[in-house]
This record gives C-alpha cells, sequence and structure tokens, in this order.
C-alpha cells in the first residue's frame, strides 16, 4: 500500500475496554500509548482512560508520536433524541478539532443490544420506516456540522445495532447524503454476514464513501459457539470472538488491495477487543503491526 496514503493507528480498547471496565482495569494510559508507539504505531482513537483536556492530552501523546484520529460518538436518532445527540456532537466535535483529528466515527445506539446480555444474533434491534428516517436526517445534519470544522462523519456498521447487516448499512448509505460517510470495520461485517466474500462485498461497494477503516479480525469457532449458545455480544468479546488482523479467519490481504487500487487515504486501525489477562495487548500489538508490514508493506 502506499505509505503516503494511509496511517496506522492502534485502538486502546484491547488494553482497557471501554463497554466492560473490569477488563484491563488495571493497565494505565500511560502504559498504553507507550506501548502502542512501541509497537510501531502513529495513531490512536481514545479510550475512557485518555484525558479529555487537549492541553494534558497532546504533550502526553505527541511525545510518543501519536495522534489522535478519531474517538467513538453514539447517536440516538431513532430513538427521537436529535437535540440531545446534537449537543453532544458538538462537544465531541470540538475536541477531536483540537486534537487534530479530520472524521468522527458515530454509531448509532438506539435501542443496541451491545452492551446488553442479549442474544447477539437473535435479538438484534430493527428500525421502523419513521426510525430510519430519524436517523437519516439526523446523520446529514451531523454531517453539515462537521463540515463547518473541516471535519467529516462517519457510521460506523455494528454487531446489536440496528446498522449491522449489508442491507442495513445497503439502506442508511442510501438514505443519507454523499457527505455522510462509512467507516469500514472487518470485523463487524465478517461477524455479522459470516464470510469474507460478503464482507468484501461492502467494502468494494462503499470504498469511495469509507473514510475510516478498523482492522480486526475473527475466530470461526467462537462465533459457533455465540450463535449456538445465544450469546451476547460481550460474551463473545470475552470468549475471544475477536483478535489482532493475521490471528483469525479473515485473509486481509484482499483488503488492502482493494484499499489501495481505489487510492483509499486515510487511517487504519487495529480495533481488538480481547481480555488483556488472556491476550496480552502490547504482544497483540506487535503481532498485528508485523502481519500489516508483512501484507501491506507499511
Amino acid at each position: 500500500m502506499n505509505k503516503d496514503n494511509v496511517k496506522l493507528a492502534i485502538a486502546p480498547i484491547g488494553w482497557t475496554n471501554d463497554d466492560m471496565p473490569e477488563l484491563g482495569k488495571e493497565n494505565t494510559f500511560q502504559q498504553c500509548v507507550s506501548e502502542m508507539a512501541l509497537a510501531g504505531f502513529t495513531g490512536s482513537e481514545v479510550g475512557s482512560k485518555y484525558p479529555r483536556d487537549p492541553n494534558v492530552l497532546k504533550p502526553m501523546l505527541e511525545i510518543r508520536g501519536i495522534q489522535i484520529c478519531n474517538a467513538w460518538f453514539s447517536t440516538f436518532f431513532a430513538d427521537g433524541l436529535k437535540e440531545k445527540t446534537i449537543d453532544e456532537f458538538v462537544n465531541h466535535m470540538n475536541f477531536l478539532h483540537a486534537m487534530g483529528a479530520k472524521v468522527i466515527g458515530c454509531s448509532e445506539q438506539s435501542k443496541s443490544i451491545q452492551g446488553t446480555t442479549k442474544a447477539v444474533f437473535e435479538e438484534k434491534p430493527y428500525f421502523s420506516d419513521d426510525e430510519w428516517q430519524r436517523v437519516a436526517e439526523g446523520y446529514n445534519e451531523l454531517a453539515k456540522i462537521a463540515a463547518n470544522k473541516g471535519m467529516q462523519v462517519c457510521l460506523h456498521h455494528h454487531m446489536g445495532t440496528g446498522i449491522q447487516t449489508t442491507q442495513e448499512i445497503d439502506r442508511f448509505m442510501g438514505a443519507v447524503s454523499d457527505n455522510v460517510y462509512l467507516l469500514f470495520d472487518t470485523g463487524h461485517a465478517y461477524y455479522s454476514e459470516g464470510s469474507q466474500r460478503a464482507m468484501l462485498t461492502i467494502l468494494e461497494k462503499y470504498l469511495p464513501r469509507i473514510n475510516h477503516v478498523h482492522l480486526k479480525d475473527v475466530r470461526d469457532d467462537v462465533v459457533a459457539k455465540v450463535k449456538t449458545n445465544s450469546l451476547s455480544f460481550l460474551d463473545g468479546v470475552k470468549k475471544g470472538t475477536f483478535t489482532v488482523p493475521g490471528d483469525g479467519v479473515i485473509d486481509f490481504r484482499p483488503v488492502f488491495k482493494l484499499l489501495d487500487e481505489r487510492g483509499y487515504k486515510g487511517w487504519m486501525v487495529v480495533e481488538a477487543e480481547q481480555d488483556p489477562a488472556i491476550a496480552n495487548p502490547f504482544e497483540y500489538a506487535v503481532k498485528a503491526r508485523r502481519y500489516i508490514r508483512e501484507t501491506a508493506g507499511l
């Protein structure tokens, strides 16, 4: 891949999990960002242990050669919480802008079961036509607000939410303006659709409108257990649904090839939530970095 176009980041979720704070509670912010740098990454997303004052956070990252490239934001448009969502979005955007980030990765969390004990496949939520309309209008509004700061909004399709499957991604992307982008997540696409082919189809279809990429690998045997035993999203994570690129079933070479051929410019973020007591975050960060060097030439 073209080194001038693509930068590599890693998410702090491998060190401490914001959805399950007991996972990695012993790992400090300083350890996390130091190990990211030591593993060879130049970017990071934002976790719950990160200082939220840019004046505090910036120097701590700069000394390690790390930039903030994005931070998760939850929207609740389908639930009708438009004003509250927009108010909180503006604060979030201003923080990211101060940190030098260009994209804002959002997830529509109305009715989401990703943080609950509900079975991730059987009990995922679905939106009504009215709810879809509220989501589309809301995201169009966010994109306009972000454009004033020279920033872009993207939707993170996610397991356990109303925008998870290929059909739901299609409906969302068809309903919003062209300045609303997609955060493409290899792990969530594979997990939801169950195949490499289906994951690549989403990537191929929306490449011109993908402005941020999450690189996660998946373990098929764990996904099978999640389905057989009707497990929740978080149960799956604890059992090891996700891992870093090169450690699961996904072949990332065609992913890198497609991104390169279409001239993708932006960040690729290794984001693989595991139990750090089982999967040492530094070791797995090094493993991911080595795999990307070998397969993408980055």
